[in-house]
């Protein structure tokens, strides 16, 4: 059977082509017009309906504009905080510079509180101690008014320092109450009284003079010490540019290691072998250390360890700090002969006592002779330039 295809290179008539042409033209029209009414295909391949189509595209449209509606509303909202944080991130600096100066101002009035001060002397003072007291008060100590007159004017503290007794309001405690009453011139310390507890009471007297007085200088001394104040204050006016500086008798005697000698030290096998010595520190009679050192003592009362003698105590506290030890020895002066010659060829000396009984021997007795022939005159103490 023959085809009926067309023979190899024949040609189509014009008149064909012009009715193919015609015809492809309405069936996309057709198509095109169905596309509208019927829409496009589901997920599903289901053909969506035009006026069905029309809806969801409105709807469709109204939850993209709700959405976008959204978005640009959650964009708003995160501008907004995005400016609080901003407000906030600026004020915040101000705020804590503002706590900052407010705490500051109470430190700065705190500070107020404490009086400044050239220097504070604490007296190391006891219980059966009265008469070595009195001693002082009729010699090298100003009384009355003039106390007073030489801490305004002169900047100069002077206070016997004693704590308490074990027995809450006991006589000993009555006692000092009214001996204070009567001078003004006692310091009480948060310390219970006994001779095992030197160093405990060096490191509360230091504590509560830093607390009440803002002072250059605190100078512990004895009461069985001769003083001449205004030397004193000369002396240590001369290191006042310096910030940390620990200044009295340098000496460095043997570790007392057996239990039956004076100032034995339990402790002993850590200062070395048998026959050590102990470091540099100054003898206890009398020293002064500056106010950074006392500030360093009293911040740290709780953790500073106490050996049995409380000048090896303060040196042990201050020997891993960066201090300027000064061994003066116009603060460890003999009595009467040594002192007197000094102050004839007019160097006075700061303090004077007996090596052999740590102290003036028979202070009771002796100190007003010891301070009419090594005393400055008075002079000296309200001329001293501080």
């Amino acid at each position: 059977m023959k085809s009926r295809s067309a023979p190899r290179g024949a040609k189509v008539s014009p008149k064909w082509i012009i009715v193919f042409t015609a015809l492809g033209f309405a069936f996309g029209m057709l198509f095109s017009n169905t596309y509208r009414f019927l829409g496009p295909l589901e997920s599903d391949d289901r053909i969506i309906f035009g006026r069905r189509y029309k809806q969801q595209e409105q709807v469709t449209g109204e939850v993209n504009e709700s959405g976008v509606g959204q978005i640009n509303k959650a964009h708003e909202a995160i501008e907004s905080l995005d400016n609080s944080v901003a407000k906030i991130s600026i004020e915040l600096p101000l705020i804590k510079s503002s706590d900052s100066v407010e705490k500051s101002e109470t430190r700065s009035e705190e500070t107020e509180k404490r009086k400044k001060v050239f220097m504070v002397i604490g007296i190391n003072t006891a219980f059966s101690s009265r008469k070595r007291r009195d001693s002082v008060r009729e010699t090298w100590m100003p009384q009355g008014e003039k106390l007073r007159k030489l801490e305004d004017e002169k900047g100069i503290v002077v206070r016997f320092m004693i704590g308490h007794s074990a027995t809450s309001n006991s006589i000993l405690d009555r006692a000092i109450d009214m001996e204070d009453a009567q001078h003004n011139d006692i310091l009480r310390l948060n310390h219970i009284e006994g001779y095992h507890e030197l160093s405990a009471k060096t490191k509360s007297f230091f504590s509560t003079a830093v607390a009440k007085w803002d002072a250059e200088f605190y100078v512990k001394v004895d009461d069985d010490v001769h003083v001449n104040l205004g030397t004193l204050a000369a002396t240590l006016a001369r290191h006042r540019l310096k910030p940390r500086v620990y200044i009295g008798c340098m000496k460095s005697g043997p570790v007392l290691y057996k239990k039956d000698v004076k100032y034995h030290e339990p402790e002993f096998w850590k200062f070395g072998e048998t026959g050590n010595n102990y470091f540099r520190h100054a003898t206890g009679q009398i020293y002064a250390i500056s106010k950074e050192l006392a500030t360093y003592v009293s911040t740290n009362k709780d953790v500073l360890h106490k050996f049995a003698n409380e000048d090896v105590s303060l040196g042990a506290w201050l020997l891993g700090l960066e201090v300027e030890h000064i061994d003066d020895r116009n603060m460890c002066c003999g009595t009467p002969h040594d002192c007197e010659w000094k102050l004839q060829a007019g160097n006075a000396c700061v303090a004077s006592f007996d090596w052999s009984c740590s102290g003036i021997c028979k202070s009771v007795q002796r100190m007003k002779g010891v301070h009419e022939r090594c005393g400055e005159g008075a002079a000296t103490l309200w001329s001293a330039l501080l």
